[in-house]
C-alpha cells in the first residue's frame, strides 16, 4: 500500500486539481504512474480522495445545499427549481457512464488517452475564451434549464479521463452564456452530485481492496485532499477576476510536453 508520503503528494494532487480546468483524473493516473502506484489499491484510493475534496465543496457551499432542501422564497437557484437545474446538469453524463462504464475503464484509464485528452481540453479552453458569446447569466438565479441541461451534454466530455469535468462543464456554461466567474460557480456544485455517484458506484466495486492497515495512509490522503481542495475553489474564483482560462490551457498543454518527455 502507498506509504504516508505518497499519500500526502497524491491528495495533494487530488485536491489542487479537482476543480480546476486541468483535471484532476488525469493528474492522478500520470502521478500515480510516474511513482509506480498501480492496481486495484490505487483505483481505491483515487476515488476516496476525490470523494474528500467533494465534501470541501459541500462545507463551503453549505448554505446553498440546504437551500436545496429548505428553499428560501427570494432566491431563484434553491429548493426543487435548484434540484431539477442540478439533475439536468447530472443526468446526461450519469447514463452514458453507466452505458461506457466497463469500455472507459478498459481503454481510457492510461497515460496515453489521458495525455490526448489533456490536449484537446487545452483547446476546447482557448477557444471559448476567443469565441466569447454574449454573457446573458451572472448569478446563479440567472440560470435557466437550457444552460443546466447543454453544461450536462458538454459534461459528458468528462467520461474522457484528462479532458476535465471542471473544464468541461466551465467551457459548456461559457459557450451557453455563462459569465466566466458563474461558470466556475456551477462547475463547483454541479460536481457534487456526478462525482458523488461516481465515487459511490467505484467504492461498492473496490472496497474490498482495502484492509484496516491501510486506513492510516487513506485518512492522510483524504485530509490532504479537503484542505487543499479548500483552498483551490476559494482562491480560483478569486483569481478569475483577473485572469481568463488561457493560463490553465497553457498550463495543459505543457503537461503534456513534460510527460510526452518522460515518456518517450
Amino acid at each position: 500500500m502507498l506509504e504516508i508520503v505518497s499519500a500526502i503528494w497524491l491528495g495533494l494532487v487530488e485536491g489542487v486539481t479537482e476543480f480546476l480546468p486541468i483535471s484532476s483524473t488525469g493528474h492522478l493516473i500520470l502521478a500515480a504512474d510516474l511513482i509506480g502506484f498501480t492496481g486495484p489499491e490505487a483505483k481505491t484510493f483515487e476515488v476516496v480522495v476525490q470523494f474528500a475534496a467533494i465534501l470541501a465543496v459541500i462545507h463551503l457551499y453549505w448554505q446553498r445545499f440546504l437551500g436545496l432542501i429548505r428553499p428560501a422564497p427570494e432566491t431563484r437557484f434553491s429548493g426543487l427549481y435548484g434540484l431539477w437545474l442540478l439533475f439536468l446538469t447530472t443526468l446526461p453524463a450519469g447514463l452514458l457512464g453507466l452505458l461506457a462504464y466497463s469500455p472507459i475503464k478498459k481503454h481510457l484509464f492510461a497515460p496515453a488517452p489521458v495525455t490526448l485528452a489533456l490536449g484537446v481540453g487545452a483547446l476546447g479552453l482557448l477557444l471559448v475564451e476567443s469565441k466569447r458569446p454574449q454573457v446573458r447569466a451572472h448569478t446563479l438565479d440567472d440560470l435557466g434549464w437550457g444552460i443546466a441541461l447543454g453544461v450536462g451534454l458538454f459534461q459528458c466530455l468528462a467520461l474522457w479521463p484528462g479532458f476535465s469535468r471542471a473544464a468541461a462543464t466551465i467551457m459548456g456554461a461559457m459557450f451557453l452564456g455563462a459569465e466566466r466567474k458563474l461558470a466556475a460557480e456551477y462547475s463547483f456544485l454541479a460536481a457534487v452530485p456526478i462525482i458523488a455517484a461516481a465515487s459511490g458506484y467505484d467504492l461498492l466495486s473496490s472496497w474490498t481492496h482495502l484492509t484496516s492497515s491501510d486506513l492510516l495512509v487513506l485518512g492522510t490522503g483524504c485530509l490532504v485532499s479537503f484542505a487543499s481542495a479548500w483552498l483551490v475553489v476559494k482562491g480560483f474564483l478569486h483569481l478569475l477576476d483577473h485572469v481568463t482560462l488561457r493560463p490553465f490551457a497553457y498550463y495543459r498543454l505543457g503537461v503534456v510536453l513534460v510527460y510526452l518527455a518522460l515518456w518517450i
